[in-house]
């Protein structure tokens, strides 16, 4: 994320602009819309030829995101909704328990019934609704760490943000290794031609001369 203000600081110095301390966090997915003069290098590209010169070890920073895609799956609010669900259902059950109670001893087998149900079944439901409310917290906190507002900007929108970032990172990083191997051949091929023709002999008045490098001191 540094590096990326750092970009944007850089392509807008001297504007109001360029003295930025953050930015939104769908500006990331930005980065492969902005392009050079007559070339399909994005800023994307450029980002991660920036990091492949400086910090290397940040290509790869997608191998500690390994949840992110099962993360960006999950909703919420039908978390919220099936929550709900199981502790109102719990309350009926707490219910059927208190209204059998005027049954009198006919319904003492299904009285006993209900209340094991209860006392291993509430534990569980409590801790569900515990373990929800902290997954709730952390996901407003994710928002706020990247600076966004939970209610504007919640939690699925941070994940699907990062995917898709994660994804058009790795896809301009291969396309630049691929770029550099290309140009790699290219060179290579380059250098083979210019020596073939160093090597081949070319004919004169006399004949054909040699024009392979001579050494100077013959």
């Amino acid at each position: 994320m540094k590096n990326i203000l750092l970009i944007g600081n850089t392509l807008n110095e001297g504007t109001p602009r360029g003295q930025a301390v953050g930015f939104r966090l769908d500006s990331i997915l930005k980065l492969v819309e902005t392009r050079a003069t007559s070339s399909r290098t994005t800023l994307m590209h450029f980002l991660c030829k920036s990091l492949a010169g400086k910090s290397p070890e940040l290509l790869d920073f997608h191998e500690d995101l390994v949840s992110l895609e099962a993360a960006s799956k999950l909703q919420l609010k039908a978390l919220a909704e099936e929550q709900q669900a199981v502790v109102k259902g719990l309350e009926k059950v707490e219910q059927e328990l208190i209204a059998s109670e005027s049954d009198g001893p006919v319904s003492d087998a299904f009285r006993k019934t209900l209340k094991e149900f209860l006392d291993a079944s509430g534990a569980d439901v409590r801790a569900l609704s515990a373990l929800y409310v902290e997954v709730g917290r952390s996901a407003d906190a994710l928002s706020l760490y990247f600076g966004e507002d939970p209610a504007k900007y919640p939690f699925e929108q941070v994940a699907s943000t990062l995917l898709t970032f994660v994804g058009l990172f790795r896809k301009a990083h291969e396309e630049n290794l691929k770029q550099i191997e290309a140009e790699r051949k290219k060179a290579l091929k380059e250098a083979e031609k210019e020596a073939s023709q160093d090597r081949t002999p070319v004919k004169s008045k006399d004949g054909f001369a040699d024009r392979s490098p001579r050494s100077p001191f013959k």
